[in-house]
């Protein structure tokens, strides 16, 4: 605590009101509103303190960003006033003061509507801006950039808080395992590489072999997930040779194995999206391939505790599923709702199917029930197309263009009516110009979009003036 004088207390000669001497600005308040940062707060600390003394404490800090935070312990809100300072400002002060939850939840962005969201900002890390991946926190907003052979840290303010240089080249898969450790790999060296991002720390490495098999070997990492005891990770070798490993995340090594596979074609090829599915403890995975003729793929769900496989299904294929010829160019979990969307690679319809019924052919292909939102089908063949859902919400990136789809109300008691979505535009045209859309992650109330050989990644987020949309 910097040059607080602790000969003094607050003057409580006229009730509860404080005098506080703030780098020679004298504030007066309530001792509620000081002590309602929490008794872990410097302020609260000060207001216990017992003395005859009438003078009013002295603080030697800034007096115009305690105003505001003074204010935000008043209302709950930041005042108009924050906006002459920068949110690092206000953030190095809230620390100080042990109040940086308040200050947090204050200018946390409000509930993502993907139909009012809006991009707000561009993070740009500092060298090497071209982003290889880039993962975000579900919980606080938070965002890691891998570029190159390096991993920028923005925290939950999106302020830059390190950059981690790793001994990889270039990384292509990044995941939060831990709230400061990073799982990480490359399409370049082989092996899954743990770093703590808050010392620069590399902790753990963790590589396929098999002594029974020489083929394995050099095994590269193409996509990570994560439950609270285990790190998934799909691997492959120079060969094809593939498989889904287990990392024990209490020893960082690997504990077992699931469908190991040979990668002679796309019903064997290696995994490039994996999801945990907390709800049923299953872990799913999917895999996309496209060439001359088209695109083909399979998505496969594993029981970890057995190993074994509960249900596939392989696109292109005959039958409704895959309505022949038109597979899907990608897939994604509602993990709260229990669903499995996807977006196909020709028509661009989005269908859906629910992972407590699943069978030969779950799908259920989507209507769209906006009437004004002009069809794209029929004309995106050979676009970038991705899906990623977040928050009962359904974001897909067609080309440059994004867009949400959202459940219908409909019932009488104003409930969404099963299967009816309405899709909307979330960006704008000159939005899409700026490029084709390479991932779609989400987290906290933010939206985070990145484009192919664009540096930066975009920050989309929602108006406080949102309205309450329903969603699936």
């Amino acid at each position: 605590m910097d040059n607080v004088n602790s000969d003094h207390t607050p003057d409580r000669q006229n009730g509860d009101r404080v005098k506080l001497n703030v780098g020679g600005k004298l504030f007066e308040t309530t001792l509620s509103t000081i002590q309602s940062g929490g008794p872990d707060s410097l302020l609260y600390a000060l207001s216990n303190r017992q003395s005859d003394e009438p003078n009013p404490i002295f603080i030697d800090r800034d007096p115009d960003v305690f105003s505001v935070l003074l204010s935000l312990l008043r209302s709950n809100r930041l005042p108009s006033t924050a906006s002459r300072f920068s949110k690092q400002e206000l953030a190095d002060e809230a620390l100080y003061y042990g109040i940086d939850s308040q200050l947090k939840s204050a200018m946390s962005p409000p509930p993502l509507q993907g139909i009012d969201a809006s991009i707000v900002s561009t993070v740009r890390p500092a060298a090497d801006a071209l982003p290889s991946t880039f993962t975000a926190s579900s919980d606080d907003g938070s965002l890691w950039i891998a570029h190159g052979g390096q991993i920028s840290v923005y925290d939950w303010n999106l302020s830059h808080s390190v950059t981690v240089r790793t001994h990889l080249d270039n990384i292509t898969s990044i995941r939060h395992v831990w709230s400061d450790v990073a799982a990480v790999g490359s399409d370049y060296s082989s092996g899954i590489h743990f770093y703590d991002l808050s010392s620069s720390r590399h902790v753990a490495s963790a590589h396929w072999t098999d002594p029974s098999d020489p083929r394995i070997y050099r095994a590269t990492v193409t996509a990570i997930a994560d439950s609270p005891t285990t790190v998934f990770s799909s691997f492959v070798c120079p060969h094809k040779e593939n498989s889904v490993l287990l990392i024990d995340k209490s020893t960082l090594q690997i504990s077992s194995e699931l469908g190991r596979q040979s990668g002679a074609s796309s019903k064997n090829m290696a995994v490039g999206k994996l999801t945990w599915i907390p709800a049923t403890g299953v872990v799913l995975g999917s895999a996309i391939a496209w060439g001359a003729f088209g695109y083909s793929g399979y998505v496969r769900m594993w029981d970890p505790r057995s190993g074994e496989v509960v249900w596939e299904t392989n696109e292109p294929g005959s039958g409704r599923s895959a309505r022949f010829g038109d597979s899907f160019a990608d897939v994604d979990v509602d993990v709260d709702e229990l669903t499995l969307f996807k977006i196909c690679s020709k028509s661009g319809d989005i269908a859906m199917a629910d992972l407590r019924n699943l069978g030969e052919d779950p799908w259920v292909y989507m209507e769209d029930k906006n009437p004004s939102m002009i069809s794209s089908n029929g004309n995106n063949n050979g676009e970038n197309k991705l899906i990623h859902c977040y928050k009962n919400q359904v974001f897909v990136g067609r080309g440059g263009s994004l867009e949400v789809w959202s459940g219908v109300r409909e019932g009488r008691n104003g409930s969404c009516s099963e299967g009816l979505f309405r899709r909307n535009f979330v960006d704008r045209v000159e939005d899409s110009g700026r490029g084709a859309i390479s991932r779609i992650d989400a987290g906290g109330n933010r939206l985070f979009v990145s484009r192919e050989d664009v540096e930066g990644i975009e920050v989309w987020e929602s108006s406080n003036l949102s309205g309450v949309v329903c969603v699936l």
